[in-house]
């Protein structure tokens, strides 16, 4: 089996000795909020408040680690301050234990609106779309609406997922680019299937890719925008082992631009650290990963609530996984789709 292996050392070697003492920092500011969690499970008022208190203060670090790192883009710290609490309230919805399945999907959805426009949706120019309506009295009607010239940013952009729970996501995103192109631009799709060794730990962490089971043309990335779409970014090394490969074959990425609706700040200033022309484009920032790589507050496993749990015995493929999401999906995401089954079928690396 063809597979390349990346080091969870080989990552911290790309932070600065300010990156590791920011870290070290926001680690002991979770510490007193995991003191806190039991007596929140009593029901203690004064708990609730001093978690207030530590989550506001570690706001106000992450805003400071972000000015100066201008690679990091937060929505709550970038967007106008109205907007916030919409950021605030999605990101809540996609925590809750009691968000089931379909309502996650629905604030996924909202979530990649929101950063596509973060990223995107700003700037001088303009475009019209035209648009032909049902209205046919007493003649055939057209109507004209204004949009953000997005083409230029756009044009040039591959979507790359990252399996299993970037699937539904990198869809969206680019149904999205597809939705503000004024040419109704589809992005080609590079599928990478890549997995942490869950027996591993966050300190020696491994993460593997499978050229097998990956699907991609290299020479169509090359000068390319390349696109991540990626709910949770808990440690970046999944991202920054495929980079690290392409580059390796020769491929020099245009850009690089990684969307998550949480990333940890650990992985987060790993990926700008470890790659060049890369930015994080990001909903929500926590602060902390536990031992077994995962983030926390975090919001759990986002594979398993978008596209419901594998059998132990069975693993889906990619093509199954879009079976599965169904006759809605499929037709919201037609293009999408199309774009998929020609990777899969029509080349490969």
């Amino acid at each position: 089996m063809d597979k390349v292996i990346f080091k969870a050392a080989d990552l911290d070697g790309y932070l600065t000795t300010d990156d590791k003492e920011n870290l070290f920092a926001i680690d002991k500011m979770f510490e007193k909020a995991l003191k806190l969690f039991p007596l929140l499970e009593k029901g203690e008022k004064k708990a609730e408040n001093d978690l207030i208190k530590i989550y506001n203060e570690m706001g106000d670090s992450f805003k400071e680690i972000c000015v100066k790192t201008p690679q990091l883009h937060v929505y709550s710290f970038a967007s106008p301050h109205e907007d916030h609490s919409e950021a605030s309230r999605v990101i809540a919805k996609l925590r809750d234990i009691k968000t089931d399945n379909k309502e996650f999907l629905y604030y996924i959805q909202r979530t990649y609106e929101m950063l596509y426009k973060f990223a995107w949706g700003s700037g001088e120019q303009k475009n019209y779309l035209i648009v032909k309506t049902p209205v046919t009295s007493p003649v055939q009607n057209y109507a004209v609406h204004k949009i953000n010239n997005a083409d230029y940013k756009i044009g040039n952009t591959v979507m790359c997922v990252m399996l299993r729970g970037a699937l539904l996501p990198s869809m969206i995103m680019s149904k999205e680019i597809e939705e503000y192109s004024s040419r109704g631009y589809v992005t080609p799709f590079a599928l990478f299937k890549i997995n942490r060794n869950d027996s591993k730990h966050e300190s020696d962490m491994e993460y593997i890719l499978n050229l097998d089971k990956s699907f991609f043309n290299l020479e169509a990335l090359d000068g390319k925008d390349l696109v991540f779409a990626d709910p949770m970014n808990a440690t970046g090394g999944s991202l920054v082992t495929v980079i690290k490969y392409l580059q390796k074959s020769g491929i020099k990425p245009r850009s690089i631009l990684f969307f998550n609706a949480i990333s940890a700040l650990k992985g987060a200033l790993r990926v700008v650290r470890a790659l060049d022309n890369c930015d994080v484009y990001t909903l929500w920032m926590d602060g902390v990963l536990n031992s077994d790589a995962y983030i926390m507050p975090g919001l759990g496993d986002a594979g398993d609530r978008l596209n419901g749990k594998d059998k132990e015995t069975y693993s889906r493929n990619i093509m199954q996984l879009i079976t599965d999401y169904g006759t809605g999906i499929a037709n919201l995401y037609r293009s999408q789709l199309r774009e998929i089954e020609n990777t899969v079928f029509g080349s490969r690396k």
